[in-house]
């Protein structure tokens, strides 16, 4: 018989008699604590979901301790980057004393009613209890919009599908350049 629980976060297989490290519990040594079940496996009886209100672990605080140093280092090369910290863990060594599968063990009848008559009928509502508000039959529509109003951009059909340019107008040309003819050495006298 085992069952999983969970704790500080993380998921233990426990049972009876095993000890085991986990983050730090605010409680004193020597208390008992109880330990949220995930799954419970008994056999070839297995117990999760619902069934987990039956389930029961039990523990017992050893004490307290603390984990190995963990050093960090930061390092940049060429940058004269250096930083050094460290770092231990609280922790809770514990032992688990019981796993214990409460009302209906052994059967899974138990622990779900097998018929909708066994099940627990729903509590009755009061007739004090408000009524919710009626909402009317003819609500208007939040957002109508009128019959008569133009639904878009209309484009009436005489109109170009693009504007073009009449054929017998001269394309646009760039203004002719200005030249200058630089001084040649054969008009010079210095010969």
């Amino acid at each position: 018989m085992y069952a999983i629980v969970k704790t500080g976060g993380k998921q233990y297989h426990v049972e009876p008699g095993r000890w085991l490290l986990v983050e730090r519990l605010p409680v004193d040594d020597g208390a008992t604590v109880s330990l949220e079940p995930l799954l419970y496996v008994d056999g070839a009886e297995v117990v999760d979901g619902d069934g987990l209100q039956n389930v029961n672990v039990q523990a017992r605080v050893l004490g307290h301790e603390r984990g190995p140093k963990l050093r960090i280092v930061k390092f940049k090369p060429k940058r004269g980057y250096r930083r050094r910290n460290g770092h231990r863990q609280e922790l809770t060594r514990i032992e688990v004393t019981s796993v214990t599968l409460g009302s209906g063990h052994g059967t899974q009848a138990a622990l779900a009613p097998a018929t909708p008559s066994e099940a627990p009928a729903a509590p009755a509502i009061p007739a004090e209890a408000p009524a919710a508000p009626a909402i009317p039959a003819e609500a208007p529509a939040a957002t109508a919009i009128p019959a008569e109003a133009p639904a878009a951009v209309a484009i009436p059909a005489e109109a170009p599908a693009a504007v073009a340019i009449p054929a017998e107008a001269p394309a646009p040309t760039a203004p002719d350049p200005v030249l200058v003819d630089p001084p040649t050495e054969e008009a010079s006298d210095g010969t």
